[in-house]
């Protein structure tokens, strides 16, 4: 989708009119982009806040956080899909693997300077 755009916005920038773009075929909006993409880290950041906040013991509240965001982040992978118009099964788990990868580094990460005492 986004090659097809890039493509689109080249032909308009170097004038040729291969094909016909229409008024109603406009180019991604980056305010609305930037505003889908801070609601979504609000709402990312919200789910595990919840969901650790009702539980006391480390181990079982890594479990539960580590699962719940997991099934969010399938959720925002489905949203994806249906508005951006692209595969389901795909988008899903590039979120998920994505967001897995963001939380093993932010895991070791806050391991390894807590090591230090800083």
């Amino acid at each position: 989708m986004a090659a097809q755009n890039d493509m689109k916005r080249d032909n308009r920038i170097a004038g040729n009119n291969d094909e016909e773009v229409s008024e109603k075929e406009a180019l991604p909006n980056p305010i609305q982009a930037a505003a889908a993409s801070a609601l979504s880290f609000m709402l990312g950041a919200i789910v595990p806040l919840l969901v650790a906040a009702f539980i006391v013991d480390h181990m079982i509240r890594l479990g539960v956080v580590v699962a719940t965001v997991s099934l969010a982040l399938v959720v925002f992978g489905w949203i994806g899909a249906v508005l951006g118009r692209t595969p389901l099964v795909q988008s899903c788990f590039r979120i998920l693997v994505g967001g897995w990868m963001a939380m093993a580094i932010t895991f070791g990460q806050t391991k390894w300077i807590g090591s230090f005492g800083l």
